[in-house]
């Protein structure tokens, strides 16, 4: 790589794409990394304000911005991931399909420790679409020295993939509703269809609903009759709270769970419960489900259905960025609840 002026340009190959910009009107390539410089390019190099480019003159120990950035994307894309071809020395990485968002942010860390590297993520567990733009990468320089890149492409695929994409999967759902005043018919059930709502997009299918008093006994019956029946996810409504009618926590505790926590530091949603039979998780919604668009229900949700099974310290992570501010249009998951840095 030389730099020369751009007088003297005719016939060298460019190194780097050069932008067009026009301020509120345009922003695109002018001229492309490789292109070889005609008379005709000289004028409109110097519209452009370019009094001098970079040329190509190929050394072993430099790798150009593309083909770096390139390599980077592909050490750092495990399953479900896609990359793009590189736009002034960036490369995009993709959601290959729909599902869960994993980056491992200690590596991410390391990665971006080494002088000239660049890459930058959306959040762990944010959940994905097919196609979405996850991750960008590039190399500041319009070269880097290959002992750096090697380094970096290590990171970024040891000792696992800095970015996968966790596919949901489909999970056959029973809802266990509780509640006296539910049961006797004194006021309409409103939990069933939002849980409806947020977990038929995942590949929810439900097994069906029971409506039970608040009696213990009961509601822990309900639950192992659903999973003998074969689901593989039981949701139980209502009574989380420490009112003296409200015992869900002891049913659920009543039927010999593995209980992962009552309590999750996330507002609103401090009253969830997670516990588990066997590989079968258990969830017990606080009423903040049913009035509150965002809760913790929307954070545990997507990990549930992409295969994951949360222990304790995954909850207690939950709160950094626990805290739903409530606004008044909701822009969730493009705001900071649930952003913990955890993995």
């Amino acid at each position: 790589m030389r730099k020369v002026p751009v007088t003297e340009s005719v016939g060298m190959v460019l190194c780097h794409d050069i932008t067009k910009i026009i301020p509120g009107r345009e922003k695109g390539r002018a001229f492309r990394r490789g292109q070889v410089i005609t008379p005709e390019d000289v004028p409109k190099l110097r519209d452009l304000g370019k009094e001098h480019i970079y040329v190509w003159e190929a050394e072993v120990d430099l790798i150009h911005e593309d083909e770096a950035a390139l390599s980077l994307a592909r050490h750092a894309a495990g399953p479900g991931l896609s990359w793009g071809q590189p736009n002034q020395g960036r490369v995009n990485l993709k959601a290959a399909y729909d599902g869960l968002l994993k980056v491992q942010a200690s590596q991410l860390r390391d990665v971006n420790n080494i002088d000239d590297i660049v890459m930058a993520t959306m959040h762990n567990n944010r959940v994905v679409v097919k196609g979405q733009i996850v991750a960008g990468t590039r190399v500041t320089p319009l070269a880097i020295q290959r002992h750096l890149l090697e380094q970096a492409e290590e990171l970024c695929s040891k000792p696992v993939p800095l970015l996968t994409v966790k596919p949901f999967q489909p999970l056959w759902i029973g809802v266990v509703t509780t509640g006296t005043e539910v049961y006797s018919g004194r006021i309409q059930d409103g939990f069933c269809s939002i849980i409806k709502k947020k977990t038929v997009p995942l590949g929810a299918r439900m097994l069906g609903q029971v409506i039970v008093p608040d009696d213990p006994h009961l509601i822990s019956q309900e639950i192992r009759q659903f999973i003998v029946e074969g689901a593989d996810l039981v949701i139980v409504t209502g009574g989380m709270s420490v009112d003296p009618d409200d015992v869900t926590p002891l049913g659920i505790k009543a039927t010999g769970a593995d209980v992962v926590s009552y309590g999750a530091p996330v507002l609103p949603g401090a009253m969830f419960m997670l516990a588990y039979i066997g590989h079968v998780p258990i969830c017990g919604l606080p009423g903040c489900v049913m009035f509150n668009k965002t809760t913790v229900f929307d954070l545990i949700l997507p990990r549930i259905f992409a295969g994951e099974r949360l222990n304790r310290a995954d909850i207690v992570s939950l709160g950094y960025g626990g805290l739903c501010e409530e606004c008044d249009v909701c822009h969730y998951p493009s705001c900071s609840f649930g952003k913990t840095t955890d993995m």
